[in-house]
């Protein structure tokens, strides 16, 4: 089973550390795992990771701290630091899907990540230091205005859009507002689509990883990557096209393996 989406776990992240995280492969400079780690154990040295890192080698100082917590709390997970740091995608999404399946697995308690960050830098500013009441503050108008709910899904935006009204432009306003409803509609959507596409590759892999010496027939796998490629598609159409959709690959699933059923030379 695949873990959580990239929409969800970039909400959980930035509720747990009150930032503002918008890419997975920003977490590839290592202090969001640090902190994470630290909201568990409460001991990491917080005071040495470097939220404003911008160089490789300072990823990788930050990196060293977390296998340091990692070692002292006898945590077996091995961190693939040369990946990690490359920023890529894929890497830094498995490892933060391992790091909040371990971190909701465990007794977490109350946990302060601004008093734990003090007053250094971090994404959420820039750079720039800023007192922590400013960034409570920030932290709060966040958590307020974002789109991304917990389950990963658009939130409406608030009845004043943050948008300054008067009479004479309220036409405009409401333009400007529909427009954007859209296009967030449609971010959603391919959003969901490249989770989709990047589910269904991850399984057509596992099932060619399989070992060659376990016995399984052409037509068996061939079976095997049909459920897989013509699988449900609810997660990215709209509701009322998924009974249509779902039929469909159904008759295309059963007519290509009777092709194939009936093949003695595959």
């Amino acid at each position: 089973m695949m873990g959580e989406s990239r929409i969800e776990l970039l909400a959980w992240v930035n509720e747990l550390l009150q930032l503002s995280y918008t890419k997975i492969e920003q977490l590839g400079k290592g202090a969001a795992y640090c902190q994470i780690v630290d909201s568990i154990y409460g001991d990491v040295q917080m005071s040495k990771v470097k939220f404003n890192a911008n160089q490789e080698y300072e990823y990788i100082q930050n990196y060293k701290i977390l296998q340091v917590a990692f070692n002292k709390h006898k945590i077996e997970r091995e961190i693939p630091i040369g990946k990690l740091v490359k920023c890529k995608f894929q890497d830094n999404l498995e490892f933060l899907q391992w790091l909040k399946h371990f971190h909701d697995n465990v007794d977490v308690p109350i946990y302060d990540p601004i008093a734990r960050r003090k007053d250094q830098p971090s994404p959420a500013n820039n750079g720039r230091s800023a007192s922590r009441s400013a960034m409570s503050r920030a932290s709060n108008y966040e958590r307020s205005s974002s789109r991304v709910s917990r389950n990963g899904y658009s939130r409406p935006l608030s009845s004043a859009s943050r948008v300054p009204t008067s009479p004479g432009r309220s036409p405009l306003v409401e333009e400007l507002r529909r427009q954007l409803t859209e296009m967030q509609r449609q971010l959603d959507t391919l959003e969901r689509e490249r989770d989709f596409y990047y589910t269904k590759l991850r399984e057509v892999e596992q099932v060619a990883s399989v070992d060659t010496e376990e016995k399984r027939t052409a037509v068996g796998v061939l079976r095997e990557l049909h459920g897989i490629l013509y699988g449900s598609v609810e997660s990215f159409i709209a509701p009322e096209e998924v009974n249509n959709m779902n039929v469909l690959h159904k008759n295309l699933n059963d007519m290509h393996l009777q092709e194939y059923d009936s093949d003695e030379s595959f």
